[in-house]
């Protein structure tokens, strides 16, 4: 008989090695971090996945937290997760990508909307810029607007989803890392956002009750889905199993991949079932580290 684990995978995985039917991307090799020339450093690395989805990251010139950003092409609009931290241009640059892929497809611009991973500045410090672009929505940053908006009925137990025009995401709660943190699992690639509640990285947990059911969910949510890839919205582990880059390094030379896989969520989830209290612990690729609901500081996490 097949362990439980081994036969949680076979039921998910692809009857053969086909491609599972999604679309495919790239991902790179490395990322641009920030240095170590700052004067050559652009604010923003922008990487094509594929010709509809673009990854954009934020220099560690501009803002240490170097936040990832994801802009996807749907036939009728087109949705950006986060809007990165501190003071950017990130308004301009988004519009350029929306004007570029604009072109190459000979149409109009498409509606752009703005939503997010949760609500901590670090990803909605470009809010402003998008509240006067026109053909621009906007995601309220409430937990009313949010499930009003896609179709959440009861929080956060439900599923919502958001139709770009032949391109659906489907849209899930998952609170614990912050009130309104949000996982998006786009149908089309089969990768699964996470926001920060899960990524290479220290995964600060402020709810832990709640950041275990919503853990919980994800894991039933993936059951029989592909899931090419798991993409938070921070590196903060480096190559090196078990060693991370401390908070406020803006230069990581030799930093994690950005992709995890659904077997990183099946790790984190089975490592929070035998946790008796909130503690931190180290696995391979992130930490699970619980704090208080004060904000993390270059110095280190509030305890």
């Amino acid at each position: 008989m097949l362990p439980a684990l081994a036969l949680g995978l076979l039921l998910w995985q692809a009857p053969e090695p086909n491609g599972g039917g999604v679309r495919p991307g790239t991902l790179p090799k490395a990322w641009r971090t920030g240095g170590p020339n700052c004067l050559e450093a652009p604010d923003w690395e922008i990487h094509e996945y594929n010709p509809d989805f673009f990854i954009l990251r934020e220099s560690g010139c501009v803002n240490y937290e170097k936040p990832f950003l994801y802009l996807l092409f749907g036939n009728e609009s087109c949705f950006l997760i986060d809007t990165g931290a501190g003071q950017t241009n990130v308004s301009r640059t988004v519009s350029s990508l929306i004007d570029k892929w604009s072109a190459q497809n000979h149409r109009d611009a498409p509606l752009l909307i703005v939503g997010h991973s949760h609500s901590h500045d670090d990803h909605t410090a470009g809010d402003g810029q998008f509240k006067e672009r026109p053909n621009t929505t906007l995601v309220p940053l409430t937990i009313a607007g949010t499930s009003r908006f896609f179709g959440i009925e009861h929080w956060p137990e439900d599923i919502g989803r958001l139709d770009l025009g032949n391109r659906i995401l489907d849209v899930m709660a998952i609170p614990g890392h912050d009130v309104l943190s949000l996982a998006y699992y786009d149908r089309q690639t089969g990768v699964l956002f996470t926001g920060d509640s899960l990524y290479p990285g220290r995964l600060y947990v402020r709810d832990f009750p709640a950041f275990v059911k919503s853990t919980e969910r994800l894991v039933r949510f993936t059951e029989g889905k592909i899931v090419t890839h798991v993409l938070g919205c921070h590196i903060e582990q480096s190559r090196t199993p078990y060693l991370d880059y401390k908070i406020g390094t803006p230069y990581q030379p030799d930093e994690h991949s950005l992709e995890l896989s659904r077997g990183s969520l099946l790790e984190l989830h089975d490592a929070l079932a035998h946790m008796q209290k909130p503690e931190r612990l180290a696995l391979r690729d992130l930490t699970i580290w619980p704090v208080s609901d004060k904000v993390e500081t270059p110095a280190g996490p509030a305890q």
